[in-house]
């Protein structure tokens, strides 16, 4: 059964929030602050928010930084996720992920055609795992924030949430480094 369950507590995770954009300041970052204003609101602990240039380097050395930063469990971006030449999120982030997460891409395109139809595969909105670290990269339009948050990950990123969900398999994602199976990127 889908749903939360009123018996188990709420347990608050340490989100950041990278906006990457050529264009923006924080202070002109409606992505960026509708991901954060809807962290905080859902009880979580909005832990870092910077913004970046649509620069693959400096895109992968913040997300790789707070990946390492134990208190960080997860990291969201917002922007460069088009088909312009200036979009390289998931480029400079795919090839750190040591997990693929397939599922979020599926379903945040499913959540968007509800609501912009065929528009959504202009979109590569990606997930995945880097240092036993969730991190989501989503497009960099407040509408795109708030259906992928409120459609995805603030179900997911509750305790409560029924069946399952990622805050219970957190402290688990680096199993295989405690076995000395994988190294950190």
């Amino acid at each position: 059964m889908i749903g939360t369950q009123a018996q188990r507590l709420f347990i608050p995770v340490r989100i950041a929030v990278l906006t990457v954009s050529d264009t923006r300041s924080l202070a002109e970052d409606r992505s960026g602050r509708t991901l954060a204003d809807r962290i905080v609101e859902a009880g979580h602990e909005l832990a870092a928010r910077d913004i970046v240039t649509d620069d693959r380097d400096r895109i992968r050395e913040r997300v790789l930084s707070w990946s390492r930063d134990e208190n960080i469990d997860v990291v969201i971006t917002t922007g460069g996720t088009g088909f312009t030449g200036r979009d390289v999120t998931p480029e400079a982030l795919e090839p750190i992920f040591e997990k693929r997460m397939d599922g979020f891409s599926e379903v945040f395109h499913r959540i968007s055609y509800d609501k912009i139809g065929t528009s959504t595969i202009q979109s590569r909105a990606t997930g995945g795992v880097v240092n036993a670290t969730f991190v989501f990269v989503l497009p960099g339009s407040p509408g795109a924030c708030k259906d992928a948050w409120d459609g995805i990950l603030k179900p997911q990123l509750d305790y409560r949430h029924m069946p399952c969900n990622f805050v219970e398999i957190m402290p688990r994602l680096d199993e295989h480094l405690k076995r000395g199976g994988g190294k950190t990127a």
